[in-house]
């Protein structure tokens, strides 16, 4: 599902009643926990969470006039998905949440590469996402995308 929105809270106020709870809690998670330097605004159709412009001038590779991306949170069809670049970019990191979502959730993880998909509205691990959100700094994200750049 796609939502025509120029603002979170545009993007929010579209939203099914039983989704807008637990995306304005991911949201204010994300908020309360994101490390200095990254903004908040709309990517791709969804909440997104990024390296703007003034810090890191050129952008994303595939269409430099968008700042570089880190993290998206998406109402679908079927559930609600964060995508985490970190996870995906980052095999400890992705190695750490695999490890660590059994400690907070007891369904079973559903995940591709860099796509966490909550199917159960109640049973969201918010404090682990929380932990998860607050791994990386504006530099060690701007580091890692470039090093893996720089192998392709």
């Amino acid at each position: 599902m796609t939502y025509e929105a120029k603002t979170p809270e545009e993007y929010i106020s579209q939203l099914p009643d039983d989704r807008k709870l637990v995306v304005e809690k991911l949201r204010k998670i994300i908020n309360k926990n994101l490390p200095k330097g990254f903004e908040e605004g709309i990517n791709y159709k969804m909440l997104g969470y990024y390296v703007p412009h003034s810090k890191y001038p050129d952008g994303y590779h595939c269409n430099p006039k968008l700042p570089l991306p880190f993290m998206n949170i998406a109402s679908q069809k079927n559930s609600v998905n964060l995508y985490h670049s970190g996870i995906y970019a980052i095999p400890e990191l992705l190695k750490w949440f695999v490890n660590e979502y059994p400690k907070h959730c007891k369904r079973k993880l559903d995940m591709g590469k860099s796509c966490i998909r909550f199917k159960k509205m109640d049973d969201i691990p918010y404090e682990l996402i929380a932990e998860l959100v607050s791994k990386l700094t504006v530099n060690e994200w701007i580091n890692t995308y470039e090093s893996v750049l720089k192998k392709k």
